[in-house]
């Protein structure tokens, strides 16, 4: 049988690294897409290879549609018919309250966290319906539900956004043979909280998670690749909280 090809955007680190590496352990192909770290994509394409899988590296912004169709197109070109999407491309913008954020990055993360991922759905579902299969998940956050007060409310309205394209287009292309799914993960630690300007924040939020500590983005990953897998081949509209109880 054919090896299924999914892309992930985001690939480079964190959650799309770890995702990417699991599932060419569950016999995946890849398309890495990044946007602007090229060694940290290579570092994590040579692990996906290393695992006896296909590679290959796209830079790509999400929220630009030609790149998008890009990046769809040389997975295609490259490593055959994409049979599978990971949506886990995403900014937060700098944390504080919405009063004081900048216009720039509210319309960054409105455009990386929503319009990326209303492009990357859309080409999905084209080429996914042709063949009359297909997988979509769909990167989102606990913030969706919790709303974030105080640190990026913005990003959590994207995130509820998320849930809704997820619940929506499940629904919308089911008949089409096509399951669409999303999960929500907590604090995990990833460099993410650096770039937003506190490092420290996954061990500080331990004491309020139910299973005392922070996740790793491996357990993201494995969320990921269940609902990918013929396991969960029942399973459509469905947002998997992986947060530690939280």
């Amino acid at each position: 049988m054919a090896r299924p090809v999914t892309i992930v955007t985001g690939g480079s680190r964190g959650i799309g690294a770890a995702t990417c590496v699991r599932l060419a352990a569950d016999g995946h192909d890849l398309a890495l897409g990044y946007v602007s770290n090229g060694a940290a994509a290579e570092e994590t394409a040579a692990a996906v290879r290393a695992a006896g899988a296909r590679c290959v590296t796209v830079r790509v912004d999400t929220a630009e549609e030609a790149d998008v169709e890009r990046l769809f197109d040389t997975a295609a070109a490259e490593l055959g018919p994409v049979t599978g999407l990971v949506n886990n491309a995403g900014v937060t913008g700098p944390l504080g309250r919405l009063a004081d954020a900048r216009t720039a990055d509210l319309r960054r993360v409105i455009e990386v966290n929503l319009l990326g991922y209303l492009l990357c759905c859309r080409r999905a579902a084209r080429d996914m319906a042709a063949r009359g299969s297909g997988a979509i998940v769909n990167i989102s956050s606990t913030a969706a539900t919790l709303g974030a007060p105080g640190e990026y409310v913005h990003y959590a309205a994207a995130k509820a956004a998320t849930d809704a394209l997820t619940v929506g287009l499940s629904k919308e292309l089911g008949p089409d043979g096509i399951r669409v799914n999303a999960v929500a993960p907590g604090i995990i630690n990833t460099e993410m909280h650096a770039a937003m300007g506190d490092p420290d924040r996954p061990a500080r939020a331990a004491a309020g998670i139910p299973l005392g500590r922070p996740g790793e983005p491996t357990e993201i990953a494995a969320a990921v690749a269940w609902l990918l897998s013929d396991d969960a081949s029942y399973t459509t509209g469905t947002v998997l909280r992986v947060s530690g109880g939280r």
